[in-house]
């Protein structure tokens, strides 16, 4: 095993949505070491942030400019964990300033500002990657691998929704669950979409390898935050004639999370629930249906020894889909240093990033204008 890499957070305090996960996921298979950050504004939560994972205390900033000024040359790679609307200045200046950089998603609120993030990457040479955590589940994987192989036969469609219900969803005491400030309000882009879309987006193009050609949208507003819209359907035409339809909103109640996403062939279909990660759900074309797990016969790329921590029968989830990611960011940034790109195809930069927002960009223009948005034409 090589030398663990330096790593740094901005943000992903304590208090924070992602920030526990991405401490636990980046150290779980001993590529990295968590060693400096400024994990928080509020002291309080910086300091006991630092001191729960074992950072120096020295190396606990106060702000994210001055573990940009202490840290130069100290890290391997920063992982920006704050709010998608500091994004851009936070990653444009680490790039400038000689780091490598993780971005949680979403990497920016339009597509214009993740192609400026993409050719400030380009102008410092340095190594930019966002985290779409769900193509890290071993059946994600799996399943492009099947269709790469042609076992699905040519796609004709693709089912993805990801309902969650947090803006309908009461406390015990029967008060609103109220979001975090900046999620209160909405840019070009919903932050409904930048939230969730970001997902939906990704998880096609990670499987079919191609962006949408047109499309066509409704936006709408039907929970208890007022400011946002919180639920969209979307229905796209993808190259080779593949229909893709898209629903994601967080006014669903019942949903925690229900990530699912269908794959119909002509030879075969796939359903994936992200509830039930370990299992891919197979149906052929004579009317037979069967469970694919972990240690099925024929696995294509589940099987491997980097996804076995714990035998099949002891489920692996979320967290391990994130420490897949940062077992592939660190093979991607050590063949980045080495020949100034990599191969990895389970690791997404600023140019990925930038086709999601445009088609977020394209779904907000067609529900305000009621009619179909052309993407690009159709290259096959």
């Amino acid at each position: 095993m090589p030398e663990r890499l330096k790593l740094g957070f901005i943000g992903g305090g304590l208090n924070s949505a992602v920030g526990r996960t991405h401490a636990v996921a980046s150290q779980m298979d001993a590529r990295w070491e968590l060693v400096a950050g400024a994990f928080s504004r509020h002291d309080d939560v910086n300091q006991l942030t630092g001191r729960t994972w074992g950072v120096d205390p020295s190396r606990i900033h106060a702000d994210w400019h001055s573990l940009l000024e202490a840290e130069a040359g100290a890290l391997d790679a920063v992982v920006v964990l704050t709010p998608t609307p500091q994004h851009d200045e936070q990653v444009s200046a680490l790039l400038a300033a000689g780091f490598d950089v993780i971005c949680e998603k979403a990497l920016a609120g339009s597509s214009a500002s993740a192609d400026g993030l993409e050719r400030c990457a380009v102008e410092h040479g340095r190594f930019l990657t966002v985290t779409y955590n769900y193509s890290g589940y071993p059946m994600m994987r799996e399943l492009r691998a099947r269709i790469d192989a042609g076992e699905l036969g040519r796609i004709v469609a693709v089912n993805v929704e990801m309902p969650q219900e947090g803006f309908l969803r009461l406390t015990a005491d029967g008060e609103p669950i109220r979001p975090q400030e900046w999620r209160q309000h909405d840019g070009t882009v919903p932050t409904v979409s930048l939230d969730l879309g970001t997902h939906t987006h990704h998880l096609v193009q990670f499987l079919l390898g191609s962006a949408p050609l047109e499309l066509v949208a409704t936006q709408a507003h039907h929970g208890r935050v007022s400011t946002v819209a919180d639920y969209v359907s979307c229905i796209a035409r993808y190259p080779q004639g593949v229909d893709v339809d898209m629903w994601y909103g967080k006014c669903a109640i019942g949903h925690r999370n229900g990530l699912r996403i269908r794959v119909y062939g002509d030879k075969a279909a796939a359903e994936w629930l992200q509830t039930n990660p370990e299992e891919l759900r197979i149906s052929d074309a004579f009317a037979n249906v069967r469970i694919v797990d972990r240690v099925s016969p024929g696995t294509l790329v589940a099987g491997s020894a980097r996804y076995e921590r714990f035998k099949v029968g002891h489920p692996a989830g979320f967290l391990e889909a994130f420490a897949n990611l940062y077992w592939d960011f660190a093979d991607a940034l050590v063949e980045f240093r080495a020949t100034g790109a990599h191969s990895n195809t389970h690791v997404f930069g600023a140019a990925e990033a930038a086709d999601g927002l445009r088609m977020l960009e394209a779904i907000a223009r067609s529900s305000s204008e009621r009619s179909w948005v052309s993407l690009g034409s159709d290259p096959s």
